[in-house]
């Protein structure tokens, strides 16, 4: 079974790899739609996979260092591409969430991304 909380993140970006006059290369902002779930088995007792306010509580302090700022200026963030937050994401809550099993990030209505967990090796990373 696999459960999720989804958060919404009011933040501007720009992309500085792109190249010069692509429009995301300029200062934009989005309404970030990040889910974040967890899989796993449902309790005998609980009758649920996870409690959601555990979702909210280790996504809390990842929320206080998105909403309503400059990604660029976030630690890790300086490429902020969708795919990028997703990782930023999935490495800051994977060791908080028994179970994570992937990150959705939605950039606008119709784009967006899915990150399952990285191969690359993981560094513990402040919240």
């Amino acid at each position: 079974m696999e459960i999720f909380k989804e958060f919404r993140v009011e933040a501007a970006h720009l992309l500085p790899n792109v190249p010069e006059g692509h429009k995301c290369r300029r200062l934009h902002g989005h309404s970030f739609r990040i889910a974040v779930h967890v899989a796993g088995e449902v309790g005998e007792s609980t009758g649920w996979v996870c409690d959601f306010a555990e979702l909210t509580a280790a996504f809390q302090p990842l929320f206080d260092q998105l909403d309503h700022r400059y990604l660029n200026e976030v630690p890790g963030l300086d490429n902020p591409t969708s795919e990028r937050l997703a990782e930023w994401v999935w490495d800051r809550l994977v060791d908080q969430l028994p179970g994570l099993s992937r990150v959705v990030v939605h950039e606008t209505c119709t784009s967006g991304c899915e990150h399952r967990g990285s191969t690359r090796p993981q560094h513990p990373h402040p919240t």
